[in-house]
Order: C-alpha cells, then structure tokens, then sequence
C-alpha cells in the first residue's frame, strides 16, 4: 500500500488505494497506520479526502474547533456527499457551534441516562417477543429477524412513528446507507419518500399530539415559534430560524426526526450483530457472560471498540491550514477520522487486535468524543445489553449456521456492518 507525501501539491498526492479497506479492513488499516499518520484516499464521495489513522490524532481532532462540519466550510468542488433537501440536511450532522448548541439543547433531554431506563423493560419485552418469533425454527439470520427489527421498533416507539410505515423506513435507510449500484435511483428515491414520510408525520403529530418525543419537540418549536423565534416557513441549520436564543426552525424540526431515526436505528442494528459475531468467535467470554449476564454491562466498551459499527467518523472540513502528523491539509478539503484504526492503534491500546472486556481498556471513541458526542449514547448501551443479555439466556447453544469465512461484510469504508448473520441453536 502506497505512502503518501507530506503535503498537497497542484493536485494532491497520490491517492492510496481504497479497496482494501473493504476488502481486508484492519490488516489494510494497520499497513496504513504504521506507513504514517494521514494519507489521501478517495473519500466515501469519492472524492480525494484526508484519512487520519492514529488514535491520539483521531481523539484530538474530534474536539478541535478548527474542523467543521458544516458543508459550507467545504473547499468549492472539494466535497459532494449525501444530496439531501433543506429539510433533512438541516440536522446536527451538519452544524457547528452555535447552532449546533442551540439544537443539541432541545433534544438532549430526551436520552438522559434517567430516561432511558425507564425504557429498559419496555425494550427487554421486544427482545423476549422477538426471540419468541424465531425460537421454534432453530435457525434465523440474526441480523434480519432480531438485530434489524428491535433498534426500528424502540426508536419508532420513542418518536411515535406509526407501525406500518416501519418496514418502508428500513428500506429507505438502507439505500441511503449501502446505496445499490445495479439501482442507481434508489438513493434519490429513498430520500424523496422519507421528506414525504416526516412531513405528513410531523403534521400529523401537530393536528393530535401523542405522549412521545416528536410531539414534544413540535410542541417546542411552536411554541418559540408562537413567541417570534423562527417562522414556518423553513430555514436551513444556518438560514433563517436559527440563531438566538432557542429557535427552531421546521427544517430543523424535520432534520432532526430524520436524524434521531436514522442514527438510532442503522447504528444499533450493527453494533448488535457485530456483538454477537465477536461472542461467537470468543466462546470463553459467552460463556462468562451467560453465567453472568451483569458483565454485559463492563463488555460494551470492548464489543464497541473492537467491532464498532462505525468504521468513519462523520467527515470534517479544516477552517484553515492544519497540520497533522506533520501533514499540512489546506482549509476545505475533507479530513475523515478513522474510528476502527484508532481503536486497533497499539499506541494507545495493548493487543489491540485481541478481544477481551477483562482488561478494562478504556478511552474508545466509538460514540464519538467532544461536543459531537452521541446523543443517544445511553440508549445505544442500554439497547444492546438487553439485547444480548436475552440472547445468550434464551439461546445457550447459539452457533453460526454457515462456516465463518462465509459471512460478508457491506462494501463501505464509512460503517462496518454484516450482510446476514446466519445462526442457529
């Protein structure tokens, strides 16, 4: 794998070959991480991009002001990723400070450790439901029929999305996340449904509101909006209705539906079912774990870092010319943190590339780090601990039904999910 020169000349470096880091990511990763620091690669638009691999550099940079998010900051040309419409582009993924504060605000609330455990045994039903569907087969692709339908139905639940139209957002999503190349229109379709899906939602919810948490947050943005705190009729996460004091904007409002439903839903699926697949390669650890389902709680952090679902953090743009690793990124061009690299850094971490929650590792960065920390951080523990706690006590003979090196991984750098998890028990 070719190393890259130290800094951009007319056209940038030459890129390093991508393919690997799909095809083989950690050996790829590692081959990287020891040949230096940062390295221009095609980014997940395709476009040249700057791939940061080593953890100290990676943790540093999540929390440095310098690195935006916000798509203007983007050199002209430089970046094109998803092509989303105001009303869903207008989303925390897309903000800095101070809109990022101001929206962040309003909906934190709702994923404080507090609340979230009082979901814990609404979830826990789920689960036992879900398991007690597959149960008489003896075999189910796991990921499909349980680590695919529990995140939809608790995220659905919290915003008070109706249940019929669960099974068209699963769809929707995946063509966003893992984009189909024999249907290139999918995409564009996928994200003409979903504006469509969360309009007449949050219309809906704003005719007869309901106890969930998209209602409170429509009562919140009409309420401000009541006292002169933004208009109706739109604004971006830097037009009009952002700002002062707690304005909301519905693009906003819409943004963040889409937001919290999407996040909620793809990245729980795969940290589930990565967990899982790291269970069953580490028999000794189930077997521990189902003696002691409280150890769930300590393996979190070590299932998250060793088999993360996100392999990328979401891309940054350089306010001015940084300097990283002795690599100098001109301001605008796209700088992309690389989470499963950090998290197998041996720099940082002790074996890196060996699974074991009894170490006590510490300081993984799989829910991000700094101001963009995961709202729904909580919720994602709380989720796959009941998840698996009710796995391994329900399925003690839980086994893959196909040989290992079948099992696929989806053709992205940016998420690290399986394809299908075929089990049995």
């Amino acid at each position: 794998m070719q190393n890259t020169a130290n800094a951009a000349g007319a056209d940038g470096p030459e890129l390093v070959d991508t393919a690997p880091l799909i095809e083989d990511l950690y050996p790829a990763l590692a081959a990287l991480r020891e040949a230096g620091p940062v390295h221009r690669v095609a980014g997940t638009d395709g476009r040249p991009a700057w791939l940061v691999t080593r953890y100290e550099d990676v943790r540093r940079l999540f929390a440095d002001p310098r690195l935006a998010l916000d798509k203007r900051h983007a050199a002209p040309g430089n970046y094109q990723g998803f092509s989303l419409p105001p009303a869903l582009d207008a989303n925390l993924l897309n903000m800095d400070p101070p809109d990022h504060t101001r929206v962040r605000r309003l909906v934190v609330k709702a994923f404080t450790p507090g609340r979230v455990e009082k979901l814990r045994e609404p979830v826990r039903r789920v689960a036992e439901e879900l398991l007690d569907a597959i149960e008489p087969a003896g075999r189910a692709d796991l990921l499909a029929a349980y680590a695919g339908q529990l995140p939809i139905i608790v995220i659905c639940d919290l915003l008070g999305v109706p249940q019929r139209a669960r099974r068209d957002f699963r769809a929707w999503s995946d063509a966003l996340i893992t984009p189909d190349p024999a249907r290139p229109g999918a995409t564009k379709e996928a994200v003409g449904s979903m504006l469509r899906f969360y309009t007449e939602l949050i219309a809906q919810k704003r005719a007869e509101p309901a106890d969930d948490l998209l209602s409170d947050l429509i009562r919140v943005r009409d309420e401000e909006a009541g006292d002169g705190g933004g208009g109706s009729d739109g604004g971006g996460s830097s037009g009009e209705g952002s700002g002062d004091g707690g304005r909301l904007s519905e693009d906003e409002l819409t943004s963040l539906a889409f937001l919290i439903l999407l996040a909620g839903y793809e990245n729980t699926v795969h940290l589930i079912a990565n967990s899982v697949l790291t269970l069953l390669d580490h028999p000794a650890v189930l077997r521990r774990l189902r003696a002691d389902p409280s150890g769930l709680a300590a393996a979190f952090d070590e299932l998250a870092r060793y088999e993360g679902p996100a392999a990328l953090g979401i891309r940054r743009f350089p306010l001015e010319d940084i300097e990283i690793g002795g690599v100098t990124i001109p301001a605008g061009e796209t700088v992309l943190l690389s989470l499963a690299s950090a998290h197998r850094d041996p720099a940082h971490f002790k074996d890196p590339d060996e699974f074991n929650p009894h170490l006590g590792r510490t300081g993984h960065l799989a829910l991000g780090h700094g101001i963009h920390y995961c709202l729904g951080a909580p919720l994602a523990r709380m989720e796959m601990e009941t998840a698996l706690g009710a796995l391994v006590r329900r399925f003690p003979g839980l086994r893959l039904d196909v040989p290992r090196d079948r099992l696929r991984w989806r053709p992205t750098m940016r998420a690290r999910g399986l394809i299908s998890l075929p089990v049995a028990w």
